[in-house]
């Protein structure tokens, strides 16, 4: 089988590494067959699709909406990697899966409006799939509304005509789209399970998704509800494209 890659932006080990043992584990590929790159520390290498399945992107620290003086010089390589990489994958319609920083690659190559309208603490919503979500593959065997893990400062206000709304949840009008028929990214964070999210909460607490003092809270959230439909579009993608 032709491999899978998995773009990393996160530069903490631990929440990196367990989020590269999460995709494996729910798309159910072997380190062989996700092959991890991460992009904090250093270059994206060049890729023959030709020779991949498909791509995955992680979430990770980058806000597209960031004022470009704001931004680090390594999020601005990993911004210009990503938009020639997105040049290619789109006019091929290349199978892609961005999970949250998939909005931002994806939803800033295609001029959509990016903001702090719609930012979402962490915690678990419901999200609901649109009439064409419902009839999207990848979303095949879930229920209409689901809960998935969120967190983000920024999100999608607008989209262009050029993509196709499948999913969004109360405060964000955004939560998946598609571009073509294989390109796909989603706000919320399919590769997330309760440990994974426990985990992100206690390595992110100073970088402003929440205040200090709503650390109890914050993990009281991501409690609230049992979330376990999102991983299987993982799983879906991974068996649709490998070849």
């Amino acid at each position: 089988m032709k491999p899978f890659v998995l773009l990393a932006t996160r530069a903490e080990d631990l929440p990196a590494d367990q989020e590269y043992a999460q995709f494996r584990r729910y798309t159910g590929l072997s380190e062989s067959e996700l092959v991890r790159v991460r992009l904090e520390a250093g270059p994206m290498p060049t890729f023959d699709l030709d020779e991949l399945s498909g791509i995955f992107v992680g979430g990770g620290p980058f806000n597209a909406s960031d004022a470009a003086e704001e931004k680090s010089p390594v999020q601005h390589r990993v911004e210009s990697e990503f938009a020639a990489l997105l040049d290619e994958v789109v006019a091929r319609d290349f199978p892609y899966l961005g999970a949250c920083y998939g909005v931002g690659t994806v939803g800033a190559f295609l001029g959509a409006t990016i903001d702090r309208t719609h930012a979402e603490p962490v915690s678990v919503v419901p999200v609901t799939m649109t009439d064409a979500g419902a009839a999207d593959p990848l979303l095949h065997g879930l229920p209409r509304t689901f809960e998935a893990f969120v967190g983000h400062k920024e999100a999608i206000s607008s989209l262009p005509a050029s993509a196709v709304l499948l999913a969004s949840s109360p405060l964000c009008p955004v939560q998946m789209f598609r571009v073509g028929r294989n390109v796909y990214a989603t706000q919320f964070h399919p590769e997330l399970d309760v440990d994974g999210i426990t985990t992100r909460i206690h390595a992110y607490a100073d970088h402003g998704y929440f205040a200090p003092h709503e650390l109890h809270v914050t993990l009281t959230a991501v409690r609230r509800a049992p979330v376990s439909h999102p991983s299987r579009i993982l799983r879906t993608f991974a068996e649709r494209y490998a070849r």
